[in-house]
């Protein structure tokens, strides 16, 4: 009986490590909930930027979930053009291919906003259209500047709602899901080479949110 303890005791701590390691990872899956389980309401734009028939939170929703699902390999590097491969990304990458979706070119409008305000982007010396719209401060200064900004609270959860921006410690950048954990927080769909990419993080991260938007077109 003693050596039969010896052996299994390391073996299940080996099985709870990994059932955590599993969990934190959001590989094991959980029950989802929407927005409508909390009686709080969807919102939908009021623009339909690409005239698909699907409004533009939706859209941006819908592109990063593309994104996520795509799986793009976690790749930091300067691209001539800007734009990296399809099956190559970081957290920003999410972010433009998102807003492609809805009809939208992210590039172009940083780009534009960056040659109008320099003065505001206080890390840019030297404009470079290559890489300053896949920079999570440059999207911070845009979206302060060019989208609605709201409570960085997660637990003022009606106030976040699917295709929403969210920026963490000016670090990393995702987009919050139509999903929702047990306690209406919602997922965020976000790429740091996770191998799930669409996970209930926020929660954990909520200390380090510095900018929460909602895209409402051009002005």
């Amino acid at each position: 009986m003693k050596k039969l303890i010896i052996i299994m005791v390391p073996i299940i701590t080996i099985v709870i490590v990994l059932i955590l390691a599993l969990n934190y990872l959001n590989i094991i899956p959980k029950k989802t909930y929407t927005a409508k389980d909390f009686n709080i309401e969807t919102l939908k734009s009021q623009i339909d930027y690409d005239n698909d028939g699907i409004d533009d939170y939706t859209d941006i929703m819908l592109g990063a979930r593309e994104d996520a699902l795509n799986m793009p390999t976690y790749k930091s590097a300067y691209y001539a053009g800007g734009y990296p491969p399809e099956n190559e990304g970081v957290c920003t990458d999410v972010i433009w291919r998102a807003f492609k979706n809805a009809g939208y070119i992210l590039k172009d409008l940083v780009d534009e906003d960056i040659k109008n305000n320099l003065e505001k982007y206080k890390n840019i010396k030297n404009p470079d259209p290559n890489i300053d719209f896949r920079r999570v401060y440059n999207l911070k200064v845009f979206f302060d500047n060019n989208a609605n900004v709201l409570t960085n609270d997660i637990y003022k959860i009606e106030e976040w709602q699917p295709g929403d921006i969210v920026i963490f410690e000016e670090s990393h950048i995702g987009i919050i899901s139509d999903k929702r954990n047990k306690n209406g927080v919602p997922y965020l769909i976000h790429n740091t080479g996770q191998p799930v990419r669409e996970e209930d993080v926020m929660e954990r991260y909520k200390q380090i949110i510095t900018g929460h938007y909602r895209w409402n077109g051009l002005k």
